[in-house]
């Protein structure tokens, strides 16, 4: 059976994700810093971590495997699940890859340095239908994709 892993701590799309989990049959695992309250039953769980920097992310390394999914807005989180060969979501419906995350990383780091030169805003713009969009189709397609790659 695969399992979704949501990093959950500040996750816009946590009722979807259990929306198309159940549609399916998948397990998912809120996994956060911070208490949830997200409903449980025999598919969706959550998982508290310590406070521990990276506490989360490194939960959800060690457990996933290949086929798996992650929806994460950490890019560094998302490559350390490509590189186990898991599939990588962003909540905005980005889909890493190896073929996008180098520039991903670099976006990344580009970014932390106008934030921190005060040459770009430190606020994230909101989450719109757009986005939420994007994410569904997004997550929906890689579910069938990893169907299809059973049969």
């Amino acid at each position: 059976m695969f399992i979704i892993y949501v990093d959950a701590d500040a996750c816009p799309v946590k009722d979807d994700v259990c929306r198309i989990a159940a549609r399916h049959d998948w397990q998912v695992y809120f996994v956060s810093n911070n208490r949830l309250n997200i409903p449980v039953d025999q598919n969706v769980h959550k998982v508290q971590v310590g406070s521990e920097l990276d506490a989360a992310d490194n939960w959800i390394v060690e457990r996933i495997a290949i086929g798996d999914i992650v929806i994460t807005t950490d890019i560094l989180l998302a490559d350390r699940c490509l590189k186990k060969n898991a599939h990588s979501i962003s909540p905005t419906g980005k889909v890493f890859h190896d073929n996008n995350i180098g520039a991903a990383k670099a976006m990344r780091e580009l970014r932390t340095y106008l934030r921190e030169t005060g040459l770009a805003p430190s606020y994230n713009t909101s989450f719109s239908k757009k986005k939420r969009s994007a994410f569904l189709q997004a997550l929906e397609e890689v579910v069938q994709l990893i169907k299809k790659s059973l049969k």
